[in-house]
This record gives structure tokens, C-alpha cells and sequence, in this order.
């Protein structure tokens, strides 16, 4: 598909700010619509209320919390967990360990990513062992044979590419080893441990899922057997403290610029500590917008979350596209000054190009009093 060729408009009216996100008019807020994310062409309006102050808001357009860690069966497979949010092209799910895998798992339905929300231990695939704790990626190609042994109970954020890949973002002008060098993606190690592994005697079953229908392989001996292994394809991990976010001082940048995996039709992001904005002038939080091509979604793992009421770790919000949003009241009150230098969250994003829908589990940990949040005190 050729390039699009937006239609052309170079326009102002009222009083504006000259550069979007900083110095806004006295006594001002500032709203973005745009296209395409925050990769298209945009307009900034600026309102005297906050664009969030409603009284009332009804029908499926509005936000949603759920409590992911009220999901508390823990199951074996991660084909049993239950799943959060999905679409034709991306599956969420929210994945309780309660000890190793009894059995192993392929998907053939797409590459998968596994976000370590809780818990440590080591994943064994056909490619050797890999050392994970939490914080960590754990990137799978599709069709890897994988098993998790988690030292005790774990919590996996699982994040399908359905019927396609996981690549990284075009880093442009910041040059490859922006956000994190290549480098720092650790691959799995034929090693002693997972050379003794492959002793275990007995029959080993493997539950592969493809088209949403799980099969199961039964091998009398361990198929994660591999003696060497080379190449360009292999899973891989990364932790979230390896991440080094991109920030300007004086102008704040839309969350894109926080891309660490892409896919065909979403794209996952990791927010990080970094230095808050100390221009006078620029926004110390995030900027109302309506992202009309995207719905959002956040799933919070550690910290303190500045721009949220109401959030602790393991919650998931699920912002829909067209719904306009921006920061709580609280945290609106250090819109051109913060009391720290610094944030203090870590948390992953998800953005998804087409619509999702909201699985039977989420639902059940939902917040319903999340869409009140904006409202201001008294």
C-alpha cells in the first residue's frame, strides 16, 4: 500500500500554544486528536476544563480497570489461562504458576511474549536454558517447544502476535542501540543444566495450540533434546530495568516513543523511571488526547503510577479508541509541576490498531467505579 497523502491543513484560531505540549494558555488545557497513534497528522484544541470533567459516562466507549491479581487458579498451561482481552490479531492473557509446568507448550498460532510479572526460575525450549525473574520479556518464536520451572508461584503477563511476529521499532534518528542495545537480548545456553534435564525419564506430553484448539504430542523421552544450535532466530529476554526511555527536558513525548516490540496490527511499550520534564513551560504529564485508531491498554507491574488514581501493581486498564483521556485529577495538579524529579513505574502497553474484546475473567475483576476516577474531589 502506497504511502498516504493526508489531506493538507495548515490552520490556527483563538488563543494556542505555537508548540504542542508546552506553554499552553493561561488557565489552559490541551487535548490531541490524531491520526494513526501518534504517527499521523494532529490538532491540538485548548479547553478551559479539564476534557475529562463529565458528571455521567454510559455504553461500551467507557474506560475499564480490571484486577489481574484476583485471577488466583493457578493453572499448568499457559493454553489454560484465561484470557483478558483479544482480537483476530493479538490474544492477552494473565497466566498463574503454582510450580513448574507438568507438561511442555508450542504455539503454533503466532510468536509469543511473556511479560514476568511475578516469580523467578528458568525456561528450557529447544534452544538450551534461559534464567528468568520478574520484569523480564520472554520472547518465543512460533513453534518453540518451551517449559517454565518457576522456583515457586509465578504471574505471567502472555501477549499472542496472532498468525504473525514480534519485531523491534524503527528507531529512526536515535540510532540502533537507542532504548536498549542489542546487545543486552540474552539468548538460551546449552548448559549443564539443561543438558541434566534431558534425562527425565518418562513420557513427556507437549500441548501445542493452533487456531485456538489444543493438541497434545506424547514422546516417550524428553524432546528438549538439542545438542547445538545455530542461526538468526531464537528466542529471547530482556529485562525491564535494560530499558534506557527516551526523554526531552523540555517537551513531553507522546508513549510511541516507549515502543520496545512491534507487531502487525499493535504495539507493546514499557514505561520506565526517567527524569520528569524541568522546562518551565512543558507538561509534566501525560496530555489528554483521543486516540482514534487505537485502543489502549496498560497492564501496571511496579511503582508508583503518577498519572492514575485508583491503580495498584497488577491492575490492567483498557482504555477504548475514541475515548478521550488523559490524567486524573490528582495527578493534574502537577501538570507544569512535579514534587519529585523523577518516576517511579514501571509498566507495559499495549496498543492495538483494531478493536478488543473483553474476556469472561477480566470482566469478573473488573473495577466498574474506574470510569469515576476523573471526576474531581468534591
Amino acid at each position: 500500500m502506497a504511502a498516504r497523502n493526508w489531506i493538507p491543513v495548515r490552520g490556527a484560531q483563538g488563543r494556542h500554544s505555537r508548540q504542542a505540549h508546552a506553554d499552553l494558555p493561561e488557565g489552559a488545557y490541551e487535548r490531541e486528536i490524531s491520526k494513526e497513534g501518534f504517527f499521523g497528522p494532529a490538532a491540538f484544541i485548548y479547553h478551559p476544563r479539564p476534557p475529562t470533567g463529565w458528571t455521567s459516562f454510559e455504553g461500551p466507549l467507557r474506560p475499564r480497570a480490571f484486577d489481574l491479581d484476583r485471577l488466583n487458579e493457578p493453572a499448568g498451561s499457559p493454553w489454560a489461562a484465561p484470557v483478558v482481552l483479544h482480537n483476530a490479531a493479538v490474544e492477552i492473557r494473565f497466566w498463574k504458576l503454582a510450580g513448574a509446568m507438568p507438561d511442555l507448550a508450542r504455539n503454533a498460532d503466532g510468536d509469543q511474549l511473556l511479560f514476568v510479572h511475578k516469580g523467578r526460575g528458568d525456561l528450557v525450549c529447544d534452544y538450551g536454558r534461559l534464567a528468568f525473574e520478574a520484569g523480564d520479556y520472554l520472547y518465543l518464536p512460533r513453534g518453540t517447544m518451551w517449559r517454565l520451572r518457576p522456583e515457586g508461584e509465578a504471574a505471567l503477563l502472555t501477549i499472542q502476535a496472532t498468525n504473525t511476529h514480534f519485531g523491534l521499532p524503527d528507531r529512526g534518528l536515535l540510532g540502533p542501540h537507542a532504548l536498549f542495545d542489542p546487545a543486552m537480548l540474552a539468548t538460551p545456553e546449552i548448559d549443564e543444566a539443561f543438558r541434566a534435564q534431558q534425562a527425565d525419564a518418562g513420557d513427556h506430553r507437549v500441548e501445542i495450540k493452533k487456531r485456538g484448539q489444543v493438541s497434545v504430542v506424547t514422546y516417550p523421552y524428553n524432546p528438549l533434546d538439542a545438542v547445538g544450535w545455530h542461526g538468526e532466530l531464537a528466542p529471547v529476554r530482556l529485562n525491564v530495568r535494560d530499558i534506557r526511555p527516551v526523554m526531552s527536558h523540555r517537551y513531553h513525548l507522546p508513549p510511541s516513543v516507549h515502543s520496545t516490540f512491534v507487531s502487525d496490527r499493535f504495539v507493546v511499550c514499557t514505561f520506565t523511571p526517567r527524569p520528569f520534564e524541568t522546562d518551565p513551560g512543558a507538561l509534566k504529564v501525560p496530555f489528554f488526547h483521543n486516540n482514534d485508531d487505537y485502543d489502549e491498554v496498560l497492564f501496571y507491574h511496579a511503582g508508583d503510577f503518577f498519572s492514575r488514581d485508583q491503580i495498584e501493581a497488577g491492575m490492567m486498564t483498557f482504555h477504548p479508541s475514541g475515548f478521550t483521556h488523559g490524567p486524573h485529577p490528582k495527578a493534574l495538579k502537577n501538570m507544569l509541576s512535579q514534587p519529585k524529579p523523577a518516576t517511579d513505574e514501571y509498566a507495559v502497553m499495549i496498543d492495538t490498531r483494531d478493536p478488543l474484546e473483553v474476556g469472561e475473567a477480566a470482566a469478573a475483576v473488573e473495577n466498574p467505579d474506574y470510569v469515576n476516577s476523573w471526576r474531581s474531589p468534591g
